[in-house]
């Protein structure tokens, strides 16, 4: 019963509950759940059966704690509290069978620790801390048992190109419909919009853990994030426009290994900027979403920045995705675009305004405002492409030849000065 990322009251759960069968254990019991800052009213009277019955219907604390006095078979009990108990609870048992045998058993099914009665307070005191400790410690996973963190960075070849439109749909996606536990941390500090795309307040989190790197750690993690939904927390920024970005992205890694332990997904908007001028911050991204347009600004970006990934960032799986597509008023056919940059378009994404128009009044991602539309279903395929992590084909950035090199620009410009000559 490892924990996931599943803070305490935060995303619905409690941090504590305890079901004990007698007056005696609980006397002892209540005045140590005060001692840690817990509820009282969280200490219930009853055994492992109504633990069961209860957690069928609500959520699981962070710790709980049962009674197996009561109980006929505690083994096959705890089993039955396993399947209630969601991934991540710790469970400290208490009963009055003396027997070794009893708790290697318990101990190998799961749970954290088994106290006899009569119960003492140094006892529950210490078992209590211990489990605290457990539960807040960077959790180390079976690689059979829980998939591979992926972190996804996010990264537009020029501004507008809707890069955090994509990368808060992608975080949403990953938490709401892949059920995973997701951060997003949104890197444009002054102008991000990843908590504003989510009808959300900002906060300091993000500010705090720039001007104070050392205090980045699991319990910061917890108080900092702003959560969206029960899997998706953000870390985002609205710094004043006239305090310059003092860093040396020391704090900015520093978020990216938290949230390795924390997290199953991270999803990074990444400003083109941080990544030119921290570029330790991609050492160690899975994927690279490489957002661009079908512009002659956006071809010559891209091949740019395709070779610096390449130099920088070998081990990244490269995504490149056109956004925004009409294909009738492209200045680069598709052809020409990926001829130029050497790479495939591996996703087309149609522009819709009037999808994009309701995201923003519903104050909610594109994704999940717009689940019928083209777009919408574009965007999920991206996240399923990057969720199947079983996907070997990566994408190999380009080389560094030139723009001129590549793409004949004469060619290309007397082609849109054609068009433009037709339409009008």
């Amino acid at each position: 019963m490892n924990a996931h990322w599943k803070t305490g009251s935060p995303n619905g759960r409690d941090q504590f509950a305890a079901y004990l069968c007698d007056e005696a254990s609980l006397d002892v019991l209540r005045p140590i759940a005060m001692e840690m800052g817990w509820q009282p009213e969280k200490c219930n009277k009853g055994g492992l059966r109504n633990a069961v019955q209860s957690l069928s219907i609500t959520a699981s604390p962070n710790i709980l704690m049962v009674d197996l006095s009561e109980s006929g078979d505690p083994l096959n009990d705890i089993n039955a509290l396993a399947e209630v108990c969601e991934p991540g609870t710790v469970v400290v048992a208490i009963g009055q069978v003396n027997d070794v045998r009893l708790y290697r058993d318990l101990i190998a099914s799961g749970i954290h620790d088994y106290l006899l009665k009569p119960l003492s307070p140094a006892q529950v005191r210490d078992s209590l801390a211990q489990a605290q400790t457990v539960f807040a410690a960077p959790k180390s996973h079976d690689a059979g048992a829980v998939r591979q963190h992926i972190a996804t960075a996010v990264i537009g070849t020029r501004g507008g190109v809707g890069s955090s439109t994509l990368a808060t749909s992608l975080a949403w996606l990953f938490s709401a419909d892949h059920k995973l536990p997701t951060a997003l941390l949104d890197l444009d500090i002054h102008f991000g919009t990843g908590a504003l795309s989510l009808d959300l307040e900002p906060g300091r989190g993000l500010t705090d853990a720039i001007e104070n790197p050392s205090r980045i750690d699991g319990l910061f993690i917890e108080r900092a994030m702003i959560r969206a939904n029960d899997n998706l927390a953000i870390l985002s920024a609205e710094a004043p426009i006239n305090a310059p970005l003092m860093t040396d992205g020391a704090a900015f890694v520093q978020l990216e290994e938290e949230f390795r332990q924390a997290f199953e997904m991270t999803v990074i908007d990444m400003p083109r900027n941080m990544l030119i001028n921290f570029p330790q911050l991609v050492a160690d991204v899975n994927v690279v979403v490489l957002v661009t347009e079908m512009t002659l600004a956006s071809a010559r970006d891209a091949i740019r920045m395709l070779s610096w990934l390449k130099s920088h960032a070998p081990h990244a799986r490269v995504v490149v995705v056109a956004n925004k597509v009409q294909s009738s008023l492209a200045e680069i056919s598709k052809s020409d675009f990926e001829a130029s940059i050497e790479n495939k378009i591996q996703l087309s994404i149609p522009y819709d305004l009037k999808a994009a128009s309701m995201a923003a009044k519903l104050g909610q991602t594109f994704a999940d405002a717009n689940r019928s539309s083209k777009a919408g279903s574009a965007i999920r395929e991206l996240a399923r492409m990057i969720t199947d992590t079983g996907d070997d084909a990566a994408i190999s950035p380009a080389g560094s030849k030139s723009l001129l090199g590549k793409l004949d620009i004469k060619s290309v410009m007397n082609k849109v000065s054609k068009k433009a000559a037709a339409d009008a």
